[in-house]
């Protein structure tokens, strides 16, 4: 008998897991020694390292002074690029940094920037410009996984040659907590910097610290500190965020300071920063007696109870628990626990570079315990091999709960085999990359076997039965929706075959006309209530089509071809009427019967198709990953109106005219995940209705600042009201310039940033989060090939003056 319930439970089966995806959305330039007089590391003692000791680090750090005798550039893994300054809202544009181009686009450059940027070995020259996504298979691909080693060799050299500076002075004992004082100081060096390694290098310092003084067998102090370096409290799918109001904090600051409402309003109009206005009125403040000092655990599980807090007098005590954390504080911890509160930290370090520290940390501390002195290219090889393996695992099994347990007692090594793919944990979900014309499709997929299956216009939906009989259902953000779903919940049971005692399968949850048959836009999804669903009262029912299947009976299905994982799911599963059902499918391969599909989807509801490699490694489910073995042929992209971009918006112009009282047009931008920052793109005001205009008034006017939030790179843009970034849309463009006024991808192509000509609104993203918009990468990538589109040449700016109205 299969039971819904909405709470899952930890699953710790067994199975082998897949090769990890090679990062190669981003290259950086790092200088590098060739010289390798010194090929071996000696063990790192607990104590200060003797003199001679630190000599011979100096000699394999990236810090040291003295010039090098040789100097190479290096293409680097996205985890360890260098990043953009992204802290102020206005400042000068930043360093050009290269992105990583297609063969397409790459072939129309000089052969002096080819030899500067190059690609990726890949199976077919002809792939679509995303064609970097898949991993090296020729001698350019070996060279760069090398190039990578030696680079995160060089990293974690850095790190042991740092770990004095990281610490506090008079450090801790082994068993003993945590200051928080570590991780605050960890923090100001880590925003001090701007290269990628010098971070990864400084956190590697503070989590090896961490784990070299952790009681034995005590997982719990590397836990804490890696949930706050990413600012979260506990995996996504378990739903606890912190996300503190401003006035709140205020309240809490005032209160715990003695500083007026009106003093601290006026710091935070003249900073723009709260967390720095916290701290200046804590160092400003006289105390009598010294607090004792706040330990990572005591931040930890105040901050999960704050965020846990609910009921009446949860404001209450909310502010109870922010005042007595602040009343604690010393130095700078007043300015990351208030930003931890907001639920941005700004130090510019994402959290596959903190995966990348961790893994890191691991791997040198095992190095340091078995007492083993590796060769350079031995600990090069550990690294990049430890880092993949940990982002490949997360991918698969994204709750630090599981994974730091097992990272911590088996090691680097042992961890495929104890953290795998389980029913109750949402794994990342692969994405597709788009395409604009039915032969770039074919150019890809030249002789290979393909599918194409219908694109269905709803919410991407992950189901989970367990092996005691529950039922989840999970969104592409890892977010729990069986409260949301209760009819889904209550008509998963009906399509399963009997046998079937476990699965995890990918699927779309389509709004359905339940007395016509036919399928609903997205739009209508985002009508239902989100919380306390009740069946009786649900007025717009889904249908849920299920596409892939990716653990059945206790075994992942993941290193499974296409073709394979589509034949189990038919076996298990039975189609429903209105409820459950496959996605259509066809196996052509000539253009006019692709085409034929396509229209036919179109009529049906859909937004298009989904074309996939059906056999063969490339037909392999990869978690986590916008992978070119998967395709989005879109109606839009055909009609020539530009691929859609997912924008945050983060200001408002005041409606002039019918429009007033309302806003009349918006600011958007992108999300730079390297950086935290968000990258102003272009001011939309098309594509709504009167209606749509008094429900975005509805839905932004609570989130009004007077001032844009430190995290948003303004650039020129000066909208009447800024917002607290939050709410996505899906936005389509006609064309993309270079634009002096916006900061979308600055530094990728141009000095000038990017924007969006002719943007229209398309709907808004509900079952996104700020933090999942399009990053300028992408951005970057779309103007690359609208350039070679239009004969090679890059667009010049100055046409687009942020104003088409």
């Amino acid at each position: 008998m299969v039971r819904a319930i909405t709470h899952g439970t930890p699953c710790n089966s067994l199975s082998n897991r897949p090769e990890p995806p090679s990062p190669k959305s981003k290259k950086r330039r790092v200088d590098s020694d060739d010289d390798e007089e010194d090929n071996t590391l000696d063990l790192i003692p607990r104590s200060s390292p003797p003199a001679k000791l630190k000599s011979k680090l100096k000699d394999v750090t990236l810090e040291e002074s003295k010039p090098k005798s040789k100097r190479r550039r290096v293409v680097e893994s996205e985890s360890e690029g260098d990043e953009l300054p992204g802290k102020s809202p206005k400042k000068a544009p930043p360093k050009k940094r290269a992105v990583k181009k297609s063969k397409a686009i790459v072939a129309t450059t000089s052969q002096a920037k080819a030899k500067e940027q190059e690609p990726e070995g890949e199976e077919d020259n002809k792939s679509v410009a995303a064609s970097d996504d898949e991993g090296p298979a020729d001698e350019d691909g070996e060279s760069e996984l090398e190039e990578d080693a030696a680079a995160a060799s060089k990293s974690a050299s850095s790190a042991l040659s740092k770990i004095e500076e990281v610490d506090i002075e008079g450090g801790w004992k082994v068993g003993d907590k945590v200051p928080y004082a570590a991780l605050a100081k960890v923090f100001a060096l880590i925003e001090a910097t701007t290269k990628r390694l010098e971070k990864t290098a400084l956190l590697t310092s503070f989590l090896l610290l961490v784990i070299r003084r952790s009681g034995p067998g005590d997982f719990q102090p590397l836990l804490q500190a890696v949930y706050l370096c990413i600012n979260r409290l506990s995996p996504d799918y378990e739903g606890v965020e912190l996300g503190i109001g401003e006035s709140l904090l205020i309240k809490a600051i005032t209160d715990s300071t003695g500083r007026s409402g009106a003093q601290v309003k006026a710091d935070l109009k003249k900073e723009g920063d709260l967390g720095l206005v916290a701290m200046n009125s804590k160092n400003s403040q006289k105390v009598l007696f010294k607090p004792k000092p706040l330990t990572l655990d005591f931040v930890f599980k105040n901050l999960k109870e704050i965020a846990l807090s609910s009921g009446q007098s949860a404001q209450r005590k909310k502010t109870s628990i922010i005042t007595k954390l602040l009343a604690a504080c010393q130095g700078t911890e007043a300015k990351y626990i208030i930003r931890s509160l907001e639920g941005k930290l700004r130090i510019g370090n994402a959290e596959k570079s903190v995966l990348v520290s961790l893994a890191h940390a691991v791997i040198l501390a095992e190095k340091e315990k078995a007492g083993k002195r590796w060769s350079q290219e031995k600990l090069a090889e550990k690294l990049e091999e430890g880092s993949n393996v940990l982002k490949s695992v997360y991918s698969e099994l994204p709750s630090y709960d599981l994974v730091i347990p097992a990272l911590l007692e088996f090691g680097i090594g042992g961890l495929r085999e104890k953290c795998q793919l389980t029913p109750g944990v949402p794994l990342k979900p692969m994405l597709a990359k788009p395409t604009k014309a039915i032969g770039e499709v074919l150019d890809r997929f030249e002789n290979k076997k393909f599918t194409c299956e219908y694109k269905y216009d709803g919410e991407r939906a992950q189901v989970h039965l367990l092996p005691d009989g529950a039922i989840k259902v999970f969104s592409r953000n890892s977010e729990d929706m069986s409260k949301k779903y209760p009819d889904l919940m209550e008509q998963v049971p009906h399509c399963i075959k009997e046998g079937t005692k476990s699965f995890v399968l990918d699927a779309e949850a389509v709004a359905i006309n339940k007395d016509t048959a036919k399928l609903m836009p997205f739009q209508e999804l985002s009508r239902r209530k989100r919380k306390d669903v009740k069946v009786e009262d649900i007025l717009v029912r889904v249908c849920l089509f299920g596409f892939d299947l990716l653990y059945l009976n206790g075994e992942s299905l993941l290193q499974k071809p296409l073709s394979e994982r589509r034949k189990l799911l038919r076996e298990h599963f039975q189609e429903v009427h209105l409820e459950f059902a496959f996605a259509k499918w066809s196996d052509a391969e000539a253009v006019e019967e692709i085409q034929t599909f396509l229209d036919e989807s179109v009529k049906d509801g859909c937004e298009g198709l989904m074309v996939k490699m059906l056999e063969s490694d490339a037909s392999h489910y990869e978690p986590s990953r916008r992978s070119v073995n998967w395709l989005k042929v879109k109606k839009d992209y055909l009609a020539g109106v530009g691929d859609s971009l997912d924008l945050v918006v983060v200001g408002g112009y005041y409606g002039k005219g019918k429009r007033t009282n309302v806003y009349g047009a918006f600011l958007l931008a992108c999300y730079d995940a390297d950086a935290e920052t968000y990258q102003t793109i272009c001011k939309i005001g098309t594509g709504f209705s009167e209606e749509m205009l008094k429900s975005h008034w509805d839905s932004l006017h609570p989130l009004e600042m007077e001032k844009p939030r430190g995290d948003i790179s303004v650039g020129g843009a000066k909208p009447d009201i800024w917002f607290e970034p939050k709410v996505v849309w899906e936005v389509l463009t006609a064309d993309l310039s270079l634009s002096p006024i916006y900061t979308a991808a600055q530094g990728v192509v141009d000095e000038r940033g990017i924007s969006l000509r002719f943007p229209r609104f398309i709907r808004i993203r509900d079952d996104k989060n700020a933090d999942d918009g399009t990053g300028p990468e992408q951005i970057a990538e779309m103007y690359e090939k609208q350039a070679l589109a239009q004969g090679g040449g890059k667009k010049k700016g100055g046409e687009d003056d942020g104003d088409f109205w």
